[in-house]
């Protein structure tokens, strides 16, 4: 039998909660282009985790005197890197999404407002986590993939930012948002080249606790969503960069290559799943991480399949896409069902 479910915080009061409007949100801007016809669905999926976002910001900022307790907790910090990567999402939806209620002109502006706020409290997140774990201003711990969630938002901001390059000027402002796009790419792509190693080396050798194995889905977000932007920032490039066809060349080779060791973290991290849930995982919030991970992998395999013209990509976004709204209904309902008895 599951181990009694945990009491959950208080909604908003702590980062972690960010990642259920993650989840959310990608389930609606990762529709695949064969499920067009559920746009008018997905739609109200965005909206109501536009909402929720709001109701976590208020808590959050409500209950603003315990966070600094946070950012000395060994597991909790590292989630501070989910409330910029739910604004971003949330930005992203309104400019894929949002515009069929309010109008393009307001959706960009949202989106526009979303990013650059999530973007810039991703850099601080990038940065200011490692920095308190040098320092010595946390307290040690061994490594586990939640390490990568500070460091993944420059990638979601890379990804999501891809869509507002087209809106710009043509010129300069175009040239500087794809070049800033690309340097936070590469500030995600190396710092999870990084860890990687060093939670890989943790797992082999000590494993993980039944609480952690959820967690091992992060690891998909860093791949997926690097896949993703470095195709839609290869299919902004012709006209902006020099040398923009090599920018889309390198969206497709580097994209295909980081999809096979995707697919095989995918395989290793539902097998370790499926074997902890028939040995007893508790619920906790870290079950979210079932979802946004496997969103990235979404997009990232339809954007491949957007480049490639490929059955095989568009079919298995397809069968992502039905792999992560199951993930997201179980994790909905177990977390109002676990909230309920609190």
């Amino acid at each position: 039998m599951l181990e009694r479910a945990p009491r959950l915080s208080r909604p908003g009061t702590t980062p972690n909660w960010f990642a259920s409007v993650m989840g959310s949100g990608i389930v609606a801007t990762a529709l695949p282009a064969p499920l067009s016809v559920l746009r008018p669905v997905v739609t109200v999926v965005w909206a109501l985790a536009a909402v929720w976002l709001v109701v976590l910001v208020w808590q959050l900022v409500a209950d603003r005197r315990r966070q600094h307790r946070h950012l000395r907790d060994p597991m909790l910090v590292h989630f501070w890197g989910a409330p910029p990567m739910a604004l971003l999402t949330i930005g992203a939806g309104a400019v894929a999404l949002g515009r069929d209620w309010i109008g393009t002109g307001p959706a960009l502006v949202a989106g526009a407002v979303l990013w650059t706020a999530g973007t810039a409290m991703g850099l601080v997140t990038a940065v200011g986590v490692p920095y308190r774990m040098i320092t010595g201003r946390i307290p040690a711990a061994e490594p586990f993939a939640g390490w990568l969630m500070p460091v993944v938002p420059p990638m979601v901001s890379a990804a999501t930012g891809a869509a507002l390059v087209p809106h710009l000027p043509a010129g300069q402002p175009r040239l500087a948002l794809l070049l800033a796009c690309y340097a936070m790419f590469g500030i995600s792509l190396f710092a999870t080249v990084v860890l990687l190693p060093q939670i890989w080396h943790r797992l082999v050798t000590a494993g993980t606790e039944a609480a952690r194995v959820p967690t091992l889905w992060i690891v998909l977000g860093p791949l997926g969503q690097s896949i993703t932007a470095a195709n839609l920032l290869g299919a902004a490039a012709p006209g902006v960069l020099p040398f923009g066809a090599a920018a889309e060349a390198f969206g497709l080779f580097y994209g295909l290559a980081a999809w096979g060791f995707a697919m095989l973290w995918l395989a290793i991290a539902a097998a370790v799943t499926l074997r902890t849930v028939r040995a007893g995982m508790p619920f906790s919030l870290t079950w979210w991480s079932f979802t946004f991970p496997v969103g990235t992998c979404v997009t990232g395999t339809s954007a491949l399949a957007a480049v490639t013209g490929s059955a095989l990509f568009g079919g298995a976004a397809v069968a992502l896409y039905v792999l992560l709204v199951g993930a997201w209904v179980t994790v909905v309902l177990r977390t109002g069902q676990t909230w309920g008895r609190r």
